[in-house]
């Protein structure tokens, strides 16, 4: 950080801050280092929130808007809280084909929600994505961070029920 340079303050005593910071000092405060520090606060804390978007962008010296428009531009980053449990339904080429919108539409039906957003209860995300690589076995869905294949309805259904039940 420039001699004569406010540090700013992080917005809570959480200790994860340290992490982020140390990250930025890693990077010398510089300003091409916007992308690895919101990994950080998004590993840290499992999504960037507004106060770590700002904390974040005045302390690397970024607009608030090349920060926010980062943060929207990559599908990695998320500006809410995840779900306890995630649901990801591959939506490229392989899996359109095999129906893929019949599994997105039956996880949106049981959840009540639609791709990108948290059950109210906090409990699933349903999420979407390009492609997850597993063409082979299509359709996909990354649910909790393993990939099941040839993903019925059914067992989309039964994957639902079994959360809902507070199950894994």
């Amino acid at each position: 950080m420039p001699i004569g340079a406010i540090k700013p303050v992080a917005p809570s005593e959480d200790k994860r801050w340290r992490i982020v910071h140390a990250a930025m000092r890693r990077n010398g405060f510089r300003r091409d280092a916007l992308i690895e520090t919101l990994h950080t606060v998004q590993e840290s804390f499992g999504y960037v929130d507004d106060i770590s978007l700002r904390y974040v962008a005045q302390s690397l010296r970024v607009p608030l808007s090349a920060a926010y428009g980062v943060i929207t531009f990559y599908h990695f980053f998320s500006l809410k809280p995840p779900g306890q449990h995630t649901c990801v339904v591959c939506t490229g080429t392989a899996c359109y084909i095999k129906q893929a919108n019949q599994l997105l539409q039956c996880a949106e039906e049981k959840l009540h929600i639609l791709p990108g957003e948290t059950t109210p209860d906090g409990l699933v995300s349903l999420l979407t994505a390009r492609c997850v690589g597993s063409c082979g076995i299509a359709p996909v869905v990354v649910i909790d961070g393993a990939v099941e294949g040839n993903m019925t309805p059914e067992r989309m259904t039964a994957q639902v029920t079994r959360w809902r039940d507070g199950q894994p």
